[in-house]
């Protein structure tokens, strides 16, 4: 590497929960620098989901907070060329990769989903994250099962 690593830049904590984990979603939910509006869409779904979820006694952000477990990898495959063939090598992931990914799941398929409102669309996601359904958590369960169907290259690991 020619170049020193970048330092990694420290959020600051959402102002409704005090979460750092808040502000890095937000910025992945967040479109053309309007972060206000990303925390309100937030927000507003986590009010959605407090709402569906009135029976349960758990916060909506205890919530969300599983959701995003639920639909954390811990595998991936890496495309690795070996003489000629390329090969489709599992590989474990990175803590930090592995929030990364799962936020950026939960708003793309939020943002796929039919709905009226981003907040609904997001609050949809996110129940559907939580009882183990939905889009994200059909992305994780198929690289997981990519994986395992390619385990047999684990050897050509870097």
């Amino acid at each position: 590497m020619r170049k020193a690593k970048p330092k990694k830049r420290i959020l600051l904590p959402d102002p409704k929960f005090s979460d750092v984990l808040v502000t890095r979603f937000v910025n992945n939910l967040m479109l053309d620098g309007k972060k206000s509006i990303a925390y309100t869409i937030f927000y507003d779904a986590l009010d959605i989901v407090g709402e569906k979820m009135k029976d349960a006694d758990k916060a909506p952000l205890d919530v969300w907070k599983q959701a995003l477990e639920n639909i954390t990898p811990q595998v991936e495959v890496k495309s690795r060329r070996v003489g000629g063939a390329t090969f489709q090598v599992p590989t474990e992931v990175r803590a930090e990769r592995k929030v990364s990914i799962s936020m950026k799941n939960m708003v793309l398929y939020s943002r796929k989903r039919a709905g009226r409102s981003m907040a609904e669309k997001l609050a949809a996601e996110i129940l559907a994250a939580y009882n183990q359904e939905g889009a994200a958590f059909k992305r994780k369960e198929e690289v997981h099962r990519m994986a395992e169907a390619n385990k047999a290259f684990a050897h050509f690991r870097l």
